[in-house]
């Protein structure tokens, strides 16, 4: 991934200097080109009103003056009625030879008709566009090496954390539960790092406890399987004798059902231990954490999830229960409702309330009475949300509601703490 990511930044950026950098060459050559192409003209139109003025004022052109004042041009000048044109300034080399360089060629008539041709060596032009050529070479060069610099940084950043991520789920699979703890700055990447690291947790806290369970069952069982064997070895022993083949199987009997009674006791303490008990939570921690958790979710929506409602309560639940019962319906509200999304405790007094609403346009009448069953959605969801949402609080005595459909707003209703776990009907 590395290499493709190099590689694909290192064709952008060569295309994009090609696309940049070509036409700018071509730019630079015509505009230094056109640049001393117009001071040779000049220069033949200020020779021309010399000439004039010389003409005029003693008859005669002075070469020398041409000579010193252009020691780099070779200048023609050809006046109306002459027979042989007169050859003038310092470059006494014959532009139209065969092995003449290259030259800048441009043409004038004066005021009186004296036509005047000056040429000039073209080398130092060609030299003058040969380095601004080289100049931007050396540019895109070091723009190309920037962005190969640039690109391995980025790639680094990018898949170093992939890298450790698989790492991790490698560790994970392995059996290895401990949670890593390592963070990127890159967010979706931590993201998928708190995940793991929850899941770490998770799975360290199954391992523990089917481990828990192994260590109980090996010592738990121990006895009763010692038992047992040693009526099946009195059986064996004693197998011509009906009586005390009949007394043992009867004890090897009462052996097995101690065992299965055994499994069974300990298959329940592990299952108590993944769902425990409801107990009296502070709903203040719990909701605090749940809005830091859910509020950048919000954020990156341009939304709001705010907490509202009374402070200091407390209910009997299960504190992972109650975060996936509020996490189900303010999904539902990010997915399906709009605006700020507002969830409220309020005492009922036997009971403790949780509402949960949005600004959205509601939930239309004949999907009111049946929100709460599997399979039934407003939008594109699943319809299974709510439905294990009301499953998970009933299981522990609470209840979830829909108590107003525009705006929507769903209520989970819970035993107060000071009320112990009274049984909640309905809406309060």
């Amino acid at each position: 991934m590395r290499r493709r990511m190099l590689f694909s930044t290192l064709v952008v950026t060569v295309i994009a200097v090609m696309l940049l950098g070509l036409p700018l060459g071509a730019l630079t050559y015509k505009s230094v080109y056109d640049e001393n192409i117009q001071q040779v003209q000049h220069e033949a139109d200020i020779i021309g009103a010399d000439v004039d003025s010389q003409l005029e004022e003693t008859g005669r052109i002075d070469r020398d003056q041409f000579a010193s004042t252009y020691p780099q041009r070779h200048i023609e000048i050809v006046i109306p009625g002459a027979t042989a044109p007169i050859l003038a300034g310092g470059w006494d080399i014959d532009p139209e030879a065969e092995d003449a360089p290259d030259t800048m060629r441009a043409e004038a008539v004066s005021a009186t008709g004296v036509q005047i041709t000056v040429w000039r060596d073209a080398r130092s032009v060609q030299e003058s566009i040969l380095n601004a050529w080289m100049g931007i070479a050396a540019l895109s060069l070091l723009a190309i090496g920037l962005a190969g610099g640039l690109a391995m940084l980025q790639a680094r950043r990018l898949t170093l954390p992939l890298v450790d991520l698989a790492a991790t789920a490698e560790r994970l699979g392995s059996g290895v539960a401990t949670p890593w703890g390592h963070r990127y700055g890159i967010p979706e990447a931590d993201r998928v790092a708190e995940v793991l690291d929850r899941s770490a947790e998770r799975i360290a806290g199954l391992i523990a406890t089917e481990r828990h369970f192994a260590t109980d069952a090996s010592h738990q069982l121990r006895t009763p399987l010692t038992a047992l064997t040693m009526r099946l070895e009195e059986i064996v022993a004693e197998a011509d004798d009906p009586e005390v083949v009949r007394e043992e199987g009867e004890a090897a009997l009462a052996q097995a059902e101690r065992l299965v009674e055994t499994i069974e006791s300990l298959l329940g303490r592990a299952r108590q231990s993944q769902n425990p008990e409801v107990e009296a939570v502070e709903i203040d921690d719990v909701l605090d954490r749940f809005i830091a958790e859910w509020s950048p979710v919000f954020r990156r929506e341009h939304r709001e999830l705010v907490l509202d409602g009374e402070r200091g309560l407390t209910a009997m639940t299960v504190p992972t229960d109650l975060t996936q019962i509020l996490a189900t319906l303010v999904e539902n509200a990010f997915k399906h409702g709009k605006g700020t999304v507002v969830v409220r405790p309020v005492d009922g007094g036997h009971s403790v309330r949780i509402e949960v609403s949005d600004e959205g346009e509601g939930i239309p009448e004949h999907l009111s009475g049946r929100i709460f069953d599997r399979e039934v959605s407003g939008g594109d969801g699943t319809g299974l949300g709510l439905a294990l949402a009301r499953h998970i609080a009933e299981s522990e005595g609470a209840r979830v509601e829909l108590i107003h459909t525009r705006p929507t707003t769903f209520a989970l209703f819970l035993p107060s703490g000071a009320g112990g776990l009274s049984k909640i009907s309905g809406p309060v």
